[in-house]
This record gives C-alpha cells, sequence and structure tokens, in this order.
C-alpha cells in the first residue's frame, strides 16, 4: 500500500547539522513510493502543481525559477516532495522559511525532512497538512487547499510574534543580537546573561510600572505636563452629566469628551457643541473608563509621534475618515464597501488599519447622529459624510515634524518617565511650533503600536525596530557574554567544568551545564545530566550570569539543536573510532564528523575553536572556523602541531612532562605536570589532553596565564 508514514518529529531549536536557524526534522518512511517517483504516478504532478501552483517559485537543486516542478517532471521521491509542499505551506500561511533538505538514510524509505521553524507548532501542523495533501494528490483524491491555508494562517496569527515585537526581534537580528521567546506572547529576551535585554512589543525593561500608570492617568498626565510647560489643552475631570456640560461652559465650545484611563482612541468624542451631545458623550465615555475629562476642542489633526530613548523615531498623522453617498447603499454597506474593503484594514494584528464595525463604535454613531444619519440612513448621491473625524489612516509625516516638535514630545514621555512613548498632538501644521496655533499634547500612551509606522497608509516605513534596538543597545554592544562550548566523544564533562572553574577564578559569575548537573558560580543547582537545550536556556536566561560553558553530547545536537546561536570557544575533544549514533541513522564516525562540526561552525569571527591535533577527524575541522584556531596535543611533534607553530599560530602541548604554551617559535612554560591533581592522579593520556583542552580554551578566553595555571592546579572533580 502507498502511504508516507511519520515516523518521529524533532525540534532543533538551535544550530544544528542542517542549518544555524531553529528547524523541524521529520523521519518519514515512504514504504512501496521508493519505487514510485513522481513522474510514475498518473496526474500527480499536474494536481500538485494545480493546488499549490507558487510551487514554481521554487528553485530547488537547478537554482532558477521553477527548478522544483522540473525536478517533478524528471522524476523525485515523495521525502523531497514533502519538504518543498511544507514550506510553501507556511509561505502561504505568511511564515516564510526557505530552508529544507531531504535526505535518505542507510534504511530503504526512510528519509529525513527538515524545514526551516519559526514556530514548531506552525511548523508541526504544516508538515502534517502537507503529508495529507501529497497522499491526495498520489491518490488523486480532493484536498481544501483553502481551507487548509486559513488554518494555518490563524495558528501564525495566533501563535506567532506580533509585527511590533517581530520588527523589533529582526532588527536585533540584524545586528547579530540573539534572541529568546520567553513566552507563548510576545515577551522576548535579548542578549545573554548580564548583557541581557527584555522587550514585551514596545515595552522594555526599562519601562517602568510608575511611568505606564502616570501614562494610563490622562488627568495626572496632563497636570505633569503642564507643570514642566509643555502645551496641552485645558480641560478638568467631571463626575456627572451636567457637570461635564458646566464644564464645557467654563472652558468654551467646543470641546472633547474623553474617558481618563481608556487608550486606543476609545470613548473619545471631539468637537461637541451642545449640551446634548456633551452629556450623551459624557455617558458614552463613562461606559470606557473610570472617569471622564471634558477638555478644549484642538482644530487640526490628530498625530502620533513615537519617542525611543529620548529621540523622535518616527511620525504619522491621521487624517478624517468619509464617505459618498450613491443614493442606493445604507451608510453600513458604504462603510464596508468605501472602507472595510481596503486590504490594509483587518482585526489581525498584522493590519495596520482597523475595521469600521459600526455597532461597536459609538463614537461613530454620535457622529452620524450630528449629521442626521444613522446606519441604515441612504445618502444622496456625491453626499460626503464623515464617519470618523480622526479616522485611523496613519500618512508618515516624519521629515516634517518641527523640531520645537520634536521636542516638547520627547519632553512629554521624559516628565512621564518612559522610555519608549506613543506622544499624541493635534495641530493643524505639524511643520510649525505648537504655541503658533494653539497646538497641544493630549496623550501620552506606553507601549504604542509600531505598525502604522512599518505600514503607513502613505509615505515610506520607518525603521522604528532599529531605533529601539539602538536605544536599547550601545554601538559597540552586541548583548553576548563568553560562551564556551565542548564537545566530542570522551572528555566533555571534565573539559566543561575545568573551564567553568578557571572562568570562576577570573572573577566570572558563571553558568555550567553539564554531564555532572547544572551549576551557577559552582554552585550545583541541580544533580544528574544536564547537557541539554533546557538546562542551558537557564543558564542564558539568568541575569546574573558573566560567562557560559556548555557541554554538547552528540545526541543533543542530533535531537535538540544548540542552545547558542555563536560562542567564543568550541571545543571539540575527539571523535572516537566507530562512534556512531545509530538510533539517528549516524553509522559511523565519519557521518559523526558532520554532528560535531556543528560546534566549529558557530565560532564567532572574532572567536577561536579548539581542537585535538591528534584527532585527523578533529583537525580537519580547523578549515571550517570563522575565527582562530589552537591546536592542543600531547606533543609539539604532532604534524598539525608543527604545521600551526610554523605558521605562527597558537598551540598548546607538554615537552618534558611540561605543559606549554606556543605562538609559533615563542614558548612559554605553564605548568609541571606532577602538580596538576587531575593528571597527577591519572596518568591515562585522554585526561592530560581534557586538560590541555581547557587550558587552551582558557588562553583562548584571554585569561591571564597565572590564574590559568591556579585554575588546573586547585581543580577537583567531586
Amino acid at each position: 500500500m502507498k502511504n508516507i508514514e511519520i515516523l518521529r518529529i524533532m525540534s532543533l531549536r538551535g544550530p544544528n547539522i542542517w542549518t544555524y536557524r531553529s528547524t523541524l526534522e521529520a523521519w518519514i518512511d515512504i514504504g512501496e513510493l521508493e519505487d514510485f517517483p513522481s513522474n510514475t504516478l498518473p496526474g500527480f504532478n499536474q494536481r500538485l502543481t494545480s493546488w499549490l501552483p507558487t510551487l514554481i517559485e521554487h528553485r530547488c537543486s537547478y537554482g532558477e525559477r521553477g527548478g522544483f516542478v522540473q525536478r517533478l517532471q524528471d522524476g523525485t521521491w515523495p521525502g523531497h516532495i514533502l519538504e518543498h509542499v511544507t514550506l510553501e505551506l507556511q509561505n502561504l500561511a505568511g511564515m516564510p522559511g526557505g530552508f529544507g533538505k531531504a535526505r535518505s538514510t542507510s534504511v530503504r524509505g526512510v528519509y529525513k525532512v527538515a524545514v526551516r521553524a519559526r514556530h514548531e507548532q506552525v511548523t508541526r501542523a504544516a508538515l502534517h497538512a502537507a503529508r495529507d495533501l501529497v497522499m491526495a494528490a498520489i491518490e488523486d483524491k480532493p484536498f481544501d487547499v483553502p481551507a487548509t491555508i486559513t488554518e494555518l494562517r490563524s495558528m501564525v496569527d495566533s501563535r506567532c510574534l506580533g509585527p511590533s515585537t517581530a520588527c523589533i526581534v529582526e532588527a536585533a537580528d540584524e545586528r547579530r543580537i540573539p534572541s529568546f521567546r520567553l513566552t507563548e506572547g510576545n515577551l522576548v529576551q535579548l542578549g545573554h546573561g548580564i548583557r541581557q535585554r527584555r522587550i514585551w512589543t514596545a515595552e522594555t525593561d526599562q519601562t517602568s510600572a510608575i511611568a505606564e500608570s502616570i501614562s494610563s492617568d490622562k488627568d495626572l498626565t496632563k497636570s505633569l505636563l503642564q507643570a514642566c510647560g509643555v502645551p496641552v489643552p485645558e480641560g478638568q475631570l467631571v463626575e456627572s452629566a451636567a457637570e461635564a456640560w458646566e464644564a464645557a461652559e467654563d472652558i468654551g465650545l467646543p470641546v472633547v469628551v474623553k474617558p481618563s484611563d481608556a487608550n486606543h482612541g476609545r470613548g473619545v468624542f471631539i468637537d461637541l457643541n451642545t449640551q446634548a451631545e456633551i452629556e450623551t458623550a459624557y455617558t458614552l465615555a463613562l461606559q470606557e473608563g473610570s472617569s471622564v475629562i471634558v477638555e478644549r476642542f484642538i482644530r487640526g489633526n490628530e498625530h502620533r509621534l513615537l519617542i525611543v530613548g529620548g529621540r523622535l523615531a518616527a511620525a504619522a498623522r491621521g487624517e478624517p475618515l468619509s464617505i459618498s453617498g450613491d443614493g442606493k447603499s445604507t451608510i453600513r454597506q458604504l462603510i464596508d464597501s468605501q472602507i472595510n474593503s481596503d486590504p490594509r484594514r483587518g482585526e489581525l494584528e498584522e493590519c495596520p488599519l482597523s475595521l469600521v464595525l459600526l455597532d461597536d463604535e459609538p463614537v461613530v454613531r454620535v457622529e452620524l447622529e450630528r449629521q442626521g444619519f444613522n446606519g441604515e440612513s441612504i445618502p444622496p448621491a456625491g453626499k460626503q459624510v464623515l464617519i470618523q473625524r480622526n479616522g485611523n489612516v496613519s500618512i508618515d509625516v516624519t521629515d516634517l515634524v518641527h523640531p520645537s516638535v520634536a521636542a516638547a514630545a520627547s519632553l512629554a514621555a521624559r516628565v512621564v518617565g518612559l522610555d519608549i512613548a506613543g506622544v499624541d498632538l493635534v495641530a493643524e501644521d505639524i511643520s510649525r511650533p505648537l504655541e503658533e496655533q494653539r497646538g497641544a499634547i493630549v496623550e501620552v500612551n506606553a507601549g504604542p503600536g509600531l505598525l502604522m509606522h512599518l505600514k503607513p497608509a502613505e509615505g515610506r516605513p520607518r525603521p522604528v525596530g532599529r531605533a529601539i534596538i539602538e536605544h536599547l543597545f550601545a554601538a559597540a554592544n552586541n548583548g553576548r557574554i563568553p560562551i564556551v562550548g565542548v564537545t566530542g566523544t570522551h572528555g566533555k564533562t571534565t573539559v566543561s567544568r575545568l573551564i567553568a572553574w578557571q572562568l570562576h577564578l577570573s572573577g566570572n559569575h558563571v553558568g555550567l551545564a553539564c554531564g555532572d548537573g547544572l551549576y551557577f558560580a559552582q554552585r550545583q543547582v541541580e544533580k544528574g545530566d544536564r547537557a541539554n537545550w533546557e538546562s542551558a536556556q537557564r543558564v542564558l536566561i539568568n541575569r546574573a550570569v558573566e560567562a557560559a560553558v556548555f557541554e554538547n553530547s552528540h545526541d543533543t545536537i542530533l535531537s535538540e539543536g544548540l542552545v547558542y546561536d555563536r560562542c567564543q570557544v568550541g571545543v571539540v575533544t575527539n571523535i572516537a573510532a566507530g562512534d556512531s549514533s545509530p538510533q539517528y541513522y549516524i553509522s559511523d564516525a565519519e557521518e559523526m564528523v558532520k554532528v560535531t562540526r556543528t560546534q566549529v561552525d558557530v565560532v564567532l569571527p572574532s572567536g577561536v575553536a579548539v581542537l585535538n591535533a591528534a584527532d585527523p577527524l578533529v583537525a580537519g575541522m580547523a578549515s571550517l572556523c570563522d575565527g582562530e584556531v589552537i591546536f592542543f596535543g600531547l606533543s609539539p611533534t604532532l604534524p598539525v602541531i608543527a604545521e600551526q607553530l610554523e605558521q605562527d599560530k597558537r598551540a598548546v602541548f607538554v615537552r618534558n612532562d611540561q605543559i606549554m604554551l606556543a605562538v609559533g617559535k615563542n614558548e612559554m612554560l605553564l605548568a609541571d605536570i606532577a602538580t596538576v591533581p587531575l593528571i597527577a592522579r591519572s596518568k591515562d593520556s585522554f585526561q592530560v589532553e581534557n586538560v590541555l583542552a581547557a587550558v587552551a580554551a582558557a588562553w583562548a578566553l584571554d585569561i591571564s596565564h597565572d590564574l590559568i595555571r591556579a585554575g588546573i592546579e586547585t581543580f577537583e572533580m567531586a
């Protein structure tokens, strides 16, 4: 029976044997289909490409548009097809991921399929949907592609990062600043350990709770701004509809009535001129907040200025929203056809403009009533009907903002205490000082939305994510702490613990996840094997950690990936003859090199790979390293070390029972073997190599020679 069976799915959340990025690896068994490539299945290619015509964009191994379709015509197998269909379903759902691979294993019919996974659950769903789609195409059965894409898109919208958070994370990625998603929501850690920062949409770990509370109290905000000389509209809190009218008479008509503590413009009624309008507005505004403010109406358009770290990052203008009557359609119908039909409008977070929902918008209903209409009215042909005086159409005006206006907005953010703020002001001309036109700042908002600046209705998008990253991280700060990764067949735990001890002696608060447990500052907080992704992540999210050491077994790399994207030092101890992982279809040491090299691949250009000169498979990884290489070995006569020294590069070796550090012809005695307890108690050569590997790693970390010596002479394995 022809079938595709998914045997196992692994989430490789960090760098792995496939790629630097998070990946989903599926093992599939195609059974009898091994004997039926795509060009032998009647009608299969036509059905598949008619369901997914965008597969034409997949370049595949041909490296050109239409490459994958050509492979289908030439004949390819279901593992390869499943890879491309999974990727395309993700693309169509709004979660692009270009990387994919399919490889056969040593077992006939069993394949490994790897695809980029920006969100594990979404990619899992796409993989299962792709399997069902491919099988339907093979069996000539119906398959509802639009419904599948709709379901996947819903998952993307509900589970992936929102556009505001995503743009910040993308800006961090451009700066090579690592990131972790800490919850299923938008809480993200940027950087590692003590150098980390945290964001939640457009709020940061510098956004104080006090400042947020002040910004949500509009009356308090206004009084503080007024005290500091920031132009604000006159106004007062009122406790009844009658008091609202009295306040309006005192202030002078027209006025604005709004809740004192609502946001997103809910319950804000502007340009009110009659007692009936004001009393009605009071009642509706009170439904959106705990109290109501009446304040002077300011003529002009509402503007949103995004202030980041005291500087103007972007500015957008809102304009009145209107419809035009056709003499046949109701206002409700015209809103749907002329406003809500705009593809930029929607309920999803990725939509820069909101839908106008008449039943949910008391402000719109009041505006219509002022013009003598309601939702069922049919305005005459050509009649312009105002729907919102400040519609959420966002027009970029960043380049037009007068310096004094930007300074006033920056001052407003500082007065409230917000490092990132959305400052709302009303002015007729943003390019002129506010004082000239009686303009004023009306609100200061914490956690402002960024989408209006990323996708303005008019004007160019602004790099607001980059502005936030530059605010959080100085130019020379990439949020990284020194990270050391250790892998190999033997000695990983010993080497990891010895490196952590030397970092500890050099004054660092060290996090260590290894085969002996989880350690912070040499205190064991968990026993047992903690050389895994979860324990390593606990190290990197710990704000006290100044340096980290991780043991990475072959199984961890194969089943979870590395927890870090790059490291300062990568150590490979050895690859034993006959080493294999048959449970992962890795059958020999040569294939194990592809696993082990992952540790070398992630060494930073400014970092160092520490490699065993006596192991040809390990030494051969030197060319894969982006940074420097330090070789270690039992003798300076090892060919690899001899060549290294001839090139004036660094090596660590033993000469006459003494550990030596060498750069070219310059050698320095570090310590006698007899003074190193780890070696003195065991004359085994592998233990000497463990010490040499740790010494080389400490040297790569610029730890002083005296501290390296002290480290190896005082280290004791518990």
